[in-house]
């Protein structure tokens, strides 16, 4: 019945996808729309079909239809809103393989070729960074005096972060699993960072007011020669420094920090440094913009999520660190059904992770890519930066609109005027239009509209059509 069941009803999920692609090219529909929740439920039948079963034919068909309408078109060129990719279709098939396989990979044997593809890719990564890659099971071994990096996929940047805290924490105070938090200890951060750092942070018993801002310039990125005035004051108040982190890029304005003066300094005071580069990693594996990561080789961990630039589809993100030690040592559990001696070809990622079961991340990356190729990638993320700079420097040429840094990245911020809360009412109206999807944010005390140029369709001219239609709804909210 599963295998009838999946050769009727398949081609009636990817007809209506289909066209679902089909509209998201056509410029003229909307971007977003967003009806009542209560609305959605019930032209879904959600209630009827829950108690009755028969979500197939004629049903699923209907029920397709009905839920694509309310999709988000990621894909459509105005699409322009957050750090979330437009999958590769390649990529793409991925999720099918792993949804239908339904691997969970964190043990080696629910997963051989996804935990192989996954150990690639992080291998992949590491060589990008700078780092010594994993020897492989079964292939050529190394040295084991020769210190290699190790890493582990997880479900987003937010886990990446935690994990790699985690490992700090392990190297820095190996006996605090044991004994827990003696009170003092204390991570420095980026002023833009990511607040999943501060979540962390609280999440692992160091309190939310232990993780500390970083002296910054006018544009956020942090300002090395006064980080170890911070450190020696720290220092002197009975403070331990577990780790600190360096942005690249920054989630607001996409900036990358100086990471090569902050690794220095990090060095020099045996501190362990993390670069948080779940957006700003397309610049490692893209000559053009290798200059922005310099440096990244001295971290101990960086996290890097495919799901932003890597055109992978949610949710796909890495932590990697220089030496594979750290990672094996941060979680300190014993699961004996899973964990016992037996014969192994490959490796078993489960105690490397918060999670226990996991999807086949590699593998939606590794299509993704394989399907572009490392120039088409670099290509892709080489592009979608220009463009952003292309756009900041055709509104530097206007009287009425400003931007308040060059992008570095994909990320475009701007505004009309100087009240904060008219560029929320702005985004307010485009959304309910529904002919943009933009996104918002607070840098250098105000408010911006913001651009994430992700979409490989979206061109100047579309910009150029965003920027008047922001300007109509402007003097609309005048009038």
């Amino acid at each position: 019945m599963s295998k009838d069941n999946f050769d009727h009803n398949a081609p009636i999920v990817i007809d209506a996808l289909s066209k679902y692609l089909d509209e998201c090219d056509n410029s003229n529909t909307r971007v977003i729309y967003q009806p009542p929740m209560a609305e959605i439920i019930k032209d879904l039948n959600l209630k009827s079909l829950i108690e009755d079963g028969r979500l197939e034919g004629k049903n699923l068909q209907t029920f397709a239809k009905e839920y694509l309408k309310t999709a988000t078109k990621l894909h459509h060129r105005h699409y322009m809103a957050h750090q979330v990719s437009i999958p590769h279709m390649t990529g793409s098939l991925g999720s099918l393989i792993d949804a239908v396989t339904n691997n969970a990979m964190a043990i080696y044997e629910m997963g051989p070729g996804a935990t192989a593809i996954e150990y690639f890719m992080i291998n992949w990564m590491l060589e990008k960074i700078g780092w010594h890659p994993s020897p492989i099971p079964g292939g050529k071994n190394i040295d084991n005096d020769t210190p290699y990096g190790g890493g582990v996929m997880t479900h987003g940047g937010s886990l990446a972060n935690l994990t790699a805290m985690i490992a700090a924490r392990s190297a820095t105070f190996p006996n605090i699993w044991r004994d827990g938090n003696p009170g003092n200890i204390v991570v420095l951060v980026p002023e833009q960072s990511h607040y999943s750092l501060k979540r962390t942070v609280a999440m692992i018993g160091l309190g939310e007011k232990n993780c500390i801002s970083m002296p910054a310039d006018e544009d956020g990125r942090v300002l090395p020669d006064e980080v170890p005035t911070l450190i020696e004051k720290l220092h002197a108040d009975g403070k331990k420094i577990m780790a600190i982190v360096g942005n690249a890029c920054g989630t607001a304005a996409g900036l990358y920090d100086p990471l090569e003066q902050i690794g220095a300094i990090c060095r020099d005071y045996g501190i362990w440094f993390h670069v948080d580069a779940a957006h700003g990693a397309g610049a490692i594996v893209c000559e053009e913009y290798r200059y922005l990561v310099k440096g990244i080789e001295s971290a101990d961990s960086v996290i890097w999520d495919a799901h932003k630039m890597f055109r992978t589809p949610v949710v796909c993100a890495s932590v990697l660190l220089k030496d594979h030690r750290h990672l094996d040592h941060a979680f300190s559990q014993e699961a004996s059904y899973l964990a016992h001696e037996k014969e192994q070809p490959g490796v078993d990622q489960i105690m490397r992770t918060v999670e226990c079961t996991k999807s086949g991340l590699g593998l939606k990356m590794f299509m993704a890519i394989a399907a572009m190729g490392e120039e088409g990638l670099a290509d892709y993320i080489s592009s979608r930066t220009k463009l952003a700079v292309d756009a900041a420097n055709y509104i530097s040429g206007l009287d009425d609109i400003e931007c308040p840094v060059t992008p570095e990245t994909c990320i475009l911020c701007f505004r009309i005027g100087k009240n904060d809360a008219r560029q929320l009412e702005i985004r307010k109206k485009l959304l309910k239009d529904g002919k943009f999807y933009i996104s918002t944010t607070e840098y250098k005390n105000a408010r911006w509209l913001r651009c994430v140029i992700i979409n490989p369709k979206t061109t100047l001219d579309d910009l150029k059509e965003l920027i008047e239609e922001v300007r109509e709804i402007n003097a609309g909210l005048d009038g």
